[in-house]
């Protein structure tokens, strides 16, 4: 299989100017995601043929990014780069510029760079999981309980109120899984059919409930980098 890895980082942000670029637990926070796609490229070496490539349209990024070993063979077009872009448009633009140098994709790997905790291995075992299934694409989702309520009019739970399960009971069919944005496989065929990253037959890739940190605010970067360093210290140990 060939397979497109894009990390989409843009120069502006809304909530945290320059996040991408932040540091976190010693690094730029875009580095982590990168070197997580890197050391999946070098363990399925002979098995996938992988291409990591950073899509930005910010030259201190495209520098950042270039130094940490990925690719950065254009710099993003101004119009897909605006605070309104879709993410689709985006990896499309990649496909096309891959497909024109002769390395059209048969799947693409979206990493979001605002998700950098991703424990070792975990990639690697996607993109085996999603190589080895017959799906078109996959999202990345973390477990949470069953307990979950609508607020309509009157509120509305989404379990049997009457028969709560206990949470040793739980099984994988009475979990809800979140979908956290980290990481998502899909064949090149949806991207160019429906413009999405998720279509056809729809597989769920579990993370571990300590890669579900997302980081929209301040606060975040608090709780994502404590994991890092709590990861990188078991490593180490």
């Amino acid at each position: 299989m060939r397979l497109l890895c894009v990390i989409p980082v843009r120069g502006g942000s809304k909530g945290i100017p320059r996040k991408n670029l932040k540091p976190i637990a010693g690094k730029p926070l875009v580095a982590w995601t990168i070197e997580q796609a890197l050391e999946a490229k070098h363990a399925l070496e002979g098995v996938h043929e992988i291409d990591v490539l950073v899509s930005t349209d910010d030259a201190e990024l495209a520098a950042i990014a270039k130094e940490y070993g990925a690719e950065v063979p254009f710099m993003r077009p101004a119009h897909l780069a605006e605070d309104t872009t879709a993410t689709e448009p985006v990896i499309e633009h990649a496909i096309d510029f891959y497909t024109q140098k002769g390395k059209r994709p048969d799947a693409v790997m979206l990493l979001q760079a605002t998700s950098p905790v991703r424990l070792p291995g975990t990639l690697e075992r996607a993109i085996k999981q999603f190589a080895e299934s017959d799906s078109d694409s996959m999202v990345g989702v973390i477990p949470i309980g069953p307990f979950i309520w609508a607020a309509t009019t009157p509120p509305t739970a989404q379990y049997e109120v009457m028969a709560r399960p206990r949470r040793q009971e739980l099984t994988r069919e009475t979990f809800r899984y979140r979908e956290n944005g980290s990481m998502y496989i899909t064949t090149t065929e949806i991207y160019e059919q429906l413009h999405n990253r998720l279509g056809g037959k729809i597989e769920l890739f579990m993370l571990d409930e300590i890669e579900g940190v997302d980081i929209d605010a301040p606060i975040d970067f608090s709780l994502a980098e404590h994991q890092l360093q709590q990861i990188h210290a078991d490593n180490n140990n």
